[in-house]
């Protein structure tokens, strides 16, 4: 009798065991928190956003969140969060795969997310694709992917970023005219500024565009959509519009890159700052390096309080 008092005794505390909130080896940090996991490695995960279907995006966790130290469920320190956005015509795999993220996001200890865009393509205004046909409401998709990740306190709301490659890059200029409040930087590669922008307040911007670009010219030109045949505006229009809804001076100064046949030049003031990266014989493709220098400029410009 007491030796079968004895296994059930064992067999109560190990249910019990397993009955409360999964935790991963780390600092007992929660295997989930508001359902999203944090256990090290890219997942992928499906986003209610209150239309037909779903929408979803991979998510990449660094093997150290807020350096191990967790309280209360949630990490002490809360990382920054990188929004990646994939190209027109590509995947969110594909944008974890071009831009190298995760081994940044590892080393540095920021979130890493790649959502995936509608058919492939992005609302950002007069472009692109199925998503601009159907007017989808991207930003209101990234705005609550954000509201999740920060929200769950899985991520610092004054440090996300959002970077993208050319319909994606359009889309970064979208969120920062529409959720400015939302983000403290934006990375613009290969991208166009082809939506009406009234922000109400200042955004930081690196902004990447090769002189040998045909796809999105670098002095403007070719056609903004596949039904649409304006010319996209030229980058330095972008790079003037950001510098003149800060305050900034017209003309940057020169800064030091390590992206190749990179020429870069900023101005700032009061933690806001636009920097232009303009590449000698730059095509239409993320250059090799940017994604590092990217994440050196975000690191520097969080969101002004």
């Amino acid at each position: 009798m007491r030796r079968i008092l004895l296994i059930s005794a064992v067999i109560a505390l190990a249910v019990a065991g397993c009955t409360g909130t999964p935790r991963n080896a780390e600092g007992g940090r929660p295997a989930t928190v508001g359902g999203v996991p944090t256990s090290a490695g890219t997942h992928k995960q499906k986003l209610d956003v209150g239309t037909f279907g779903h929408r979803e995006y991979l998510l990449h966790v660094p093997a150290k969140v807020s350096g191990g130290r967790w309280r209360d469920g949630r990490p002490a320190d809360p990382p920054a969060l990188v929004v990646a956005l994939h190209g027109g015509l590509a995947t969110m795999g594909q944008m974890e795969k071009l831009t190298g993220f995760d081994r940044l996001s590892d080393e540095k200890g920021f979130l890493g997310a790649y959502p995936d865009g509608f058919m492939t393509t992005w609302n950002a205004g007069d472009c692109c694709g199925p998503a601009k046909v159907g007017d989808i409401d991207d930003v209101g998709f990234l705005a609550e992917l954000i509201d999740r990740l920060t929200g769950a306190g899985l991520a610092d709301p004054r440090r996300v970023y959002v970077t993208g490659f050319s319909n994606g890059a359009g889309m970064a200029y979208r969120m920062a005219c529409e959720r400015p409040g939302k983000i403290a930087a934006i990375g613009v590669v290969e991208g166009a500024l082809v939506t009406e922008c009234h922000p109400d307040r200042p955004v930081s911007a690196m902004i990447f565009h090769g002189t040998a670009d045909e796809n999105v010219p670098y002095h403007g030109g070719g056609r903004r959509d596949f039904n649409d045949g304006r010319p996209f505006p030229p980058a330095s229009r972008a790079v003037a519009f950001w510098r003149r809804v800060a305050g900034l001076p017209a003309k940057g100064e020169k800064i030091k890159t390590s992206v190749s046949q990179a020429r870069c030049e900023s101005s700032g003031a009061d933690g806001v700052a636009v920097a232009f990266c303009t590449v000698d014989g730059g095509t239409h493709r993320w250059p090799p390096g940017a994604s590092a220098v990217l994440w050196d400029f975000f690191a520097a410009h969080p969101r002004a309080r």
